[in-house]
């Protein structure tokens, strides 16, 4: 593949007028102050809103119910995994728990919340193992197990992130599950503010960066 070459710039003759050097200087210093004010400005402005969730409660690794009731004033960012993933799924939590690393300033007000897709073998037991296995902070790390059919409702079409078995796929076949692997960032108000793709480490800090942003959006 072929690598294009940067444009060629001009060569401007040597000129022994000192105005036309100082119309370049005025040219070049506002060029700089308008990109500074682009990049101020797309800080500063509010993220997307990109829909509400619907309310939701499931059981956490303790056994306790967890969802959008104790979630309500606190911003989250959200993944989804399975304990029994033999492909995504370690390399999405270790990065959940780098997440759970750069976000430690914000505290508990930070929650972070893993969602099972496979509810069915994830008990709340087995969570909490995993949990611990990756270094978890279960006062700001929550792992979320319940009922197969409102789970995938929740994930689906509340979150919009994909969550599903092939068809016909024997119930031992763990490559027929299939799910998301972006980053879901929620407001305190339970709107969906960011997706981010978790494989890509671009993508990832954008997503630190946005918490920040978040942070000051909320006060």
């Amino acid at each position: 593949m072929s690598v294009e070459s940067p444009l060629a710039i001009p060569q401007a003759r040597l000129t022994q007028r000192p105005g036309f050097w100082a119309g370049i200087a005025v040219a070049a210093l506002c060029a700089t102050a308008a990109m500074g004010l682009s990049l101020l400005r797309g800080r500063s402005e509010p993220l997307p809103q990109l829909g509400a969730l619907p309310d939701f409660t499931f059981t956490r690794q303790d056994g306790k119910p967890f969802g959008s009731a104790q979630l309500r004033g606190h911003p989250f960012i959200a993944n989804f995994i399975f304990t029994r993933c033999p492909t995504v799924c370690p390399a999405f939590t270790r990065k959940m728990a780098q997440v759970q690393q750069g976000t430690a300033s914000h505290g508990a007000n930070l929650q972070l919340v893993s969602f099972s897709v496979d509810p069915k073998y994830d008990t709340p037991e087995r969570l909490a193992e995993y949990g611990q296995l990756h270094g978890a902070d279960f006062a700001r790390w929550s792992f979320l197990t319940g009922d197969y059919e409102v789970l995938k409702d929740t994930i689906v079409q509340g979150f919009k992130v994909s969550m599903g078995r092939e068809a016909g796929a024997p119930e031992d076949d763990l490559l027929s599950i299939f799910h998301g692997t972006h980053f879901v960032l929620v407001d305190s108000h339970g709107q969906v503010r960011g997706y981010y793709d978790s494989a890509d480490s671009t993508s990832t800090d954008r997503l630190l960066k946005d918490v920040e942003r978040l942070a000051r959006e909320e006060g």
